[in-house]
């Protein structure tokens, strides 16, 4: 089902023309649909509903907004955080400390503090030098804190090189080959419960095969560990799992398909599964709403200029990523265009000699599976105002992210003392 679709000539997120929220808002902006995120977690759940509890932690990066994230929460997700901000996200939007699971490579010593004044379920600890720093956190505070490593399977998961994180030459978790030196030793230190392994091999992965493999291995790690005599009761399986961008291209595996892999290849495991899913949860819940300024002639094809940039969409620049893009009201005519946006660099492109709607200046346009990694990576390069966000909920909507306007880029820089002078002369 898709929850952004024509109705009588134009598009609807729900029961919401977009063209209404255009109106009010402005563009660009990012509008979020619950139902596909409700649907979502449902369809994850009942994939894996044959487990024993799993825990299905919501990874915040994908979307850090504090509403999907309570959106997640409500419907009965944890969270999986990598830093102290999404950390406090994620207690603030209402999600149970013991439903946290803490992963990322650079955690500081204030981030584990906070972690374990307020609790969670779950460090996933990414080196034996920070179960030395977490230990001495831990003793210093007088608390336990739950851990497990982070295994580096060396599994090439295919995909773009920038978001790869299971091959040996990544700088995630420790090499799998190493995990059981760095058990022993992490057993030993105080302030420390070692109850955990932990696996994630990369994003946006449409074959179950490279899973498959890692998994496995995490499985005969388990098995080692625990003939060694670790109590390990936790096995986190990380996310990763792909959505659909380009419909040209073969789907993606299904939840379904993961969670039957999952459950045969955990079979005999009598561990309690995390799960970390994020583009899967929310990357077709989203579009980013634009609006075309003009359309310029070019060598080949024209140039449809929109008023969204890489500042707010920075995927096509920075993974060569595709978004459908559509007409918000189409005319039912198509044209082959390079779509770009306004910013002083030719990276600035979202599109090369697209086959697409038929489009005109003050048309509508959105880029569609633009819920996960977009807003969360939006900045104000070429001082551009913050992209605002709206989430749907069938005939209602609401703004969950206001715009950051130029003013209020501007207000928060700080005039050196030396150059007081000057701006107040430039003021004259």
């Amino acid at each position: 089902m898709d929850d952004f679709e024509i109705r009588d000539g134009e598009m609807f997120c729900e029961g919401v023309a977009l063209t209404a929220i255009a109106a009010e808002v402005g563009t660009p902006v990012y509008v979020y649909s619950t139902a596909s995120m409700r649907r979502q977690a449902r369809a994850l759940q009942e994939a894996l509903s044959d487990l024993a509890d799993p825990l299905i932690a919501y990874a915040v990066k994908a979307n850090p907004n504090s509403a999907v994230i309570a959106t997640f929460a409500a419907a009965g997700l944890g969270a999986d955080v990598v830093s102290g901000g999404e950390y406090r996200r994620a207690i603030k939007a209402g999600v149970p400390a013991d439903r946290i699971v803490f992963s990322g490579v650079g955690k500081t010593a204030d981030e584990m503090r906070l972690a374990l004044e307020t609790g969670l379920f779950q460090f996933n600890v990414e080196s034996f030098e920070e179960a030395e720093m977490l230990s001495a956190v831990a003793a210093e505070m007088g608390r336990i804190a739950p851990m497990g490593f982070r295994v580096n399977p060396d599994v090439a998961a295919g995909g773009h090189a920038k978001i790869t994180t299971g091959s040996a030459e990544n700088k995630f978790g420790i090499a799998i080959s190493d995990a059981p030196a760095a058990y022993a030793r992490a057993a030993a230190l105080p302030g420390l419960k070692v109850q955990g392994v932990a696996v994630h091999i990369g994003s946006q992965l449409t074959d179950l095969q490279p899973l498959e493999r890692a998994f496995t291995r995490v499985g005969e790690l388990l098995a080692a560990l625990r003939a060694a005599g670790h109590d390990i009761t936790v096995a986190d399986l990380g996310g990763g799992l792909g959505v659909s961008y380009d419909p040209s291209q073969p789907p993606p595996a299904s939840p379904a398909d993961y969670g039957a892999m999952v459950c045969r290849v955990t079979r005999d495991w009598n561990a309690r599964l995390v799960f970390e899913p994020g583009r899967l949860m929310v990357g077709n819940a989203g579009v980013l709403l634009s609006r075309v300024i003009r359309v310029k002639p070019g060598a080949t094809d024209p140039f449809v200029i929109v008023d969204a940039a890489m500042n707010d969409l920075m995927r096509p620049t920075l993974y060569d990523a595709w978004h459908n893009i559509e007409a918000v009201r189409p005319r039912g005519a198509t044209q082959r265009s390079n779509v770009v946006g306004p910013v002083c660099e030719t990276g600035d492109t979202f599109a090369t000699g697209r086959d697409m709607d038929a489009v005109a200046p003050d048309d509508l346009v959105v880029f569609r599976t633009a819920g996960a990694y977009a807003a969360a990576m939006a900045g104000t390069y070429n001082t551009r105002a913050l992209t605002p966000e709206v989430l749907v909920d069938g005939d209602r909507w609401a703004l969950i992210r206001k715009r950051l306007e130029v003013e209020e880029l501007i207000a928060g820089d700080l005039m050196p003392d030396w150059l007081a002078g000057c701006a107040a002369v430039a003021k004259g």
